[in-house]
């Protein structure tokens, strides 16, 4: 036994529930690609600034969650927390804003990584999948993404989850807000630490988890009144949107999420059946991101939903996807000239695209069928010297029971046809 274990706060993805993490990534990356967005593929760390600049200093993941190290070279990087400020860094650093296309339309799927007490859904390393729209200013946009998540997860059959939406304001009525909110929180009891993030991010601290400062938090001012006209617009067409689709929404004047640079529109996916980490994804518009890590006004608005919260909810709803076996057919040789006759015909089957495999390992017949059943194929060819001086093999079905003698030369047609 390995005297290695992996890291506190990660795991291990290993069949067969890896399948069902790659289902569900599939799952939501489809509606994405069916809608005009392209595959993008960022580093698994990034420089110190991007993020401290981007998701905010006052925010808890730069401040206590970021695993960040200075490399020999003496550069100041850090694992990505993160999706959006590292596909936005690498939009820019593409020049894919002046290819004359707004928006740029992007989806990705990886893992990002935080240092977090690690309990059931909340780990320090966490797979997530993605979808940024960048360069345009258009309700329509927002409402699609928020459309395109639901669409994610109906297809994945969950069906008790909630979508909570608010909107947090532009540069013109967030300060009056922000104010207001201020001259609220410097009269609760509230700590040092919680102070000093009210006087840099107000909104931060309605997102604080703890129940003594959500007690307090009763009566605070909210950001929908003091929203100017031209919020409360693009709001409500927002919401007018994503009615006419069919989608159901609550709304949520205290929702603010966990990073600084979003604008307008903020929604998140929560379901009740996770407990405390209710929450499977979330996003929103995030208008002025580009310009605060050194890019031209780019108007732009996304999503991440997390794949492990996803399966969470997914067992929680007692959903089980129907998963392709791995192995359609699995050859049982019998011998060193079945060996080759039968590896020839696995090699064949895969280039047609049939899932097969092979008794590796010289075993003999009974230990060779016990892994044919393991794999889950539903057909197994044996052949042994016998068959084969009658050019035949043996073709097994593995649901009846069944077993025919098939031409050495008509395997590979029948096996097609009877897997269609």
């Amino acid at each position: 036994m390995s005297t290695f274990k992996a890291p506190k706060g990660t795991y291990d993805l290993i069949p067969p529930v890896s399948a069902t993490y790659l289902a569900v990534r599939e799952a939501i990356a489809a509606p994405l690609r069916n809608s005009g967005y392209g595959y993008i593929e960022t580093p698994g760390f990034e420089n110190v600034e991007l993020f401290a600049r981007g998701v905010g200093e006052s925010t808890d993941i730069v401040t206590k969650e970021m695993y960040a190290f200075e490399t020999k070279g003496g550069d100041r990087l850090a694992l990505r927390p993160e999706g959006t400020a590292s596909v936005l860094r690498a939009a820019l650093e593409a020049n894919l804003h002046k290819a004359g296309n707004l928006p740029v339309k992007l989806w990705y799927s990886g893992s990002y990584y935080r240092y977090e007490r690690p309990q059931k859904g909340r780990y320090r390393h966490f797979s997530q999948v993605g979808a940024e729209a960048i360069g345009a200013e258009d309700p329509a946009l927002d409402a699609e993404l928020i459309i395109l998540a639901d669409q994610a997860y109906r297809s994945l059959g969950l069906r008790n989850f909630r979508i909570l939406l608010n909107s947090l304001g532009d540069k013109e009525c967030r300060p009056v807000y922000r104010a207001a909110l201020q001259e609220f929180l410097r009269g609760l009891e509230l700590d040092e630490e919680t102070l000093r993030r009210a006087e840099i991010n107000p909104l931060r601290v309605l997102d604080d988890k703890r129940d003594d400062v959500q007690k307090q938090l009763t009566g605070a001012p909210l950001l929908r009144d003091y929203l100017c006209d031209a919020c409360k617009a693009y709001h409500e067409e927002v919401r007018d949107l994503i009615t006419a689709a069919g989608v159901s929404f609550e709304d949520d004047p205290k929702l603010v999420r966990g990073l600084d640079y979003y604008t307008r529109t903020t929604f998140e996916f929560v379901h009740d059946g996770l407990g405390s980490q209710s929450a499977v994804g979330g996003g929103g518009r995030y208008d002025g991101l580009s310009e605060m890590i050194g890019g031209p006004a780019l108007p732009s608005v996304g999503w991440a939903l997390g794949v492990d919260r996803t399966v969470l909810a997914l067992e929680a709803e007692g959903v089980e996807l129907e998963i392709p076996a791995t192995t359609s057919v699995f050859a049982v040789p019998l011998g060193e000239e079945a060996r080759r006759v039968l590896f020839g015909v696995v090699t064949e089957l895969r280039r047609l695209g049939v899932p097969a495999d092979f008794s590796y390992g010289a075993k003999g017949l009974k230990g060779a069928m016990k892994n044919a059943n393991r794999s889950g194929a539903r057909f197994t060819v044996v052949a042994g010297e016998r068959d084969l001086a009658e050019g035949i093999v043996q073709l097994k079905d593995m649901e009846s029971g069944e077993q025919t003698a098939v031409g050495v030369g008509e395997i590979v047609g029948e096996l097609r046809s009877r897997l269609g």
